[in-house]
């Protein structure tokens, strides 16, 4: 039994106890301005009233901001204030932060980087995808990479409109890049192989009509989880045929027997992304990839299918210090080996740990280069800073030209089994 606590180490607590919540009971609030009264002159001042100001006097706070705004600047599109000018937007402000003796100046986001926080609550959608994934265990890099999309593109209006991008393989990767927030193992666990099946019965039930699935790097298994993404693949192609399925597969350690068995498995579209110019890369990415060796990976699937059997894309983050020079032979060297899409999205880092940004682009210079990349003669281009390789205004594109080819191919088809039908026709007529 234990023994009854002593009287004595109550009184304490106590004692803060009851002043606390006295001081709290007295505190004014900054956002209550107290009502204006006369000061008393100093014939009226007594011990009494000064020991009375003295007691309701509220205790010093660490916010030092104390003026009072008003209630229409927090509620959406009822702010007075006019938009910057665009010279005024785009210069970077930096501010001082903490205490006093050890202050540091940091970069204040831009504006054009600042996205609202999605909700579950507010977005029946949202919710939706975010309890199938859960329930059927299954990741998104949309969560892990921290996409700052995730509110636009899981929270679309309807299920044709909200998308998600399925990460295969697990949420734990065997590479370490210096851009990329998701966790790195050299020996992740093993592969579910529930998922390819699960993942399929996912995307059915949302009745979408494009998808992406992409996943971790996984060096630790003897085909780096090629045909593991195949058979999901196929899967989802045989509950839904229609369904137009893109893979962002990582470079499968050169292997390009690998890429091959990906490339046939039914996909749409071969995604790869090179992620920055080629001077960058052994300082971005982990040592085992290369811009070299990303090319020859989106070559052989063009070699496989054909140059108008896939469509081929790749996608590069701005702003880690990449000259306009690098950016262009980038762009050339991808012309080269037909990749069709190519996307430009702002890098933000993730944590401490990761890669500093060395520059915020500007929705203006977002803008010339997708036109120059269209220039170029690339098929489409994203080009934004909140733009990923994975974009669902990149996506609807896609799958309009898909289905055009798609349509155009029918039409030949048909057009040559008419043809040969009337040739057999005439030679059995007399």
């Amino acid at each position: 039994m234990a023994s009854p606590v002593p009287i004595q180490r109550l009184q304490a607590p106590l004692r803060r106890s009851l002043a606390r919540a006295a001081a709290l009971s007295t505190r004014s609030y900054a956002t209550i301005p107290s009502a204006p009264s006369s000061q008393p002159t100093s014939q009226e001042s007594s011990p009494a009233a000064s020991a009375s100001a003295s007691a309701t006097k509220s205790r010093p706070t660490y916010f030092k901001d104390t003026t009072l705004a008003s209630l229409d600047d927090f509620i959406a599109n009822q702010s007075s204030g006019a938009p910057l000018a665009p010279s005024e937007a785009y210069t970077l402000r930096t501010a001082e932060v903490g205490p006093a003796g050890k202050k540091r100046t940091i970069t204040r986001l831009p504006e054009w980087l600042k996205t609202p926080i999605p909700s579950a609550g507010a977005n029946p959608e949202f919710a939706k995808i975010k309890a199938d994934l859960r329930g059927l265990n299954l990741h998104t890099v949309c969560e892990e990479a921290r996409c700052p999309n995730i509110g636009e593109c899981w929270g679309g209006s309807n299920k044709a409109a909200a998308t998600a991008t399925i990460m295969l393989m697990g949420d734990t990767c065997t590479r370490g890049c210096r851009f990329c927030s998701v966790k790195t193992s050299r020996k992740p666990p093993p592969l579910d192989p529930h998922e390819p099946e699960n993942t399929a019965e996912a995307l059915a039930r949302w009745g979408l009509g494009y998808v992406v699935l992409t996943s971790v790097d996984r060096d630790d298994l003897a085909d780096g989880g090629a045909r593991h993404f195949a058979e999901t693949i196929r899967r989802i192609k045989q509950k839904k045929p229609t369904l137009l399925v893109e893979a962002l597969t990582g470079d499968f350690a050169g292997d390009l027997d690998m890429v091959k068995i990906v490339a046939e498995s039914g996909l749409d579209v071969y995604a790869h992304n090179v992620e920055t110019v080629e001077n960058l890369t052994p300082y971005v990415r982990d040592r085992r990839a290369t811009f070299r060796q990303s090319l020859k990976v989106l070559e052989h699937v063009k070699k496989v299918r054909g140059k108008e059997g896939i469509i081929t894309k790749t996608s590069i983050m701005l702003g880690l210090g990449e000259t306009e020079e690098e950016l262009w032979e980038a762009l050339r060297e991808l012309r080269k080996v037909d990749v069709d899409v190519v996307t430009f999205g702002q890098y933000m880092r993730p944590t401490k740990r990761h890669l500093a940004v060395e520059k915020y682009i500007t929705p203006d210079e977002f803008e010339l280069w997708r036109q120059r990349a269209l220039d170029m003669g690339f098929l489409y281009c994203a080009s934004g800073p909140l733009v990923r390789s994975s974009y669902k205004a990149g996506e609807a594109f896609i799958e309009n030209v898909l289905r055009k080819r798609s349509g155009e191919k029918t039409v030949t088809e048909a057009l040559g089994q008419a043809v040969a039908a009337e040739e057999v026709t005439s030679a059995k007529s007399p």
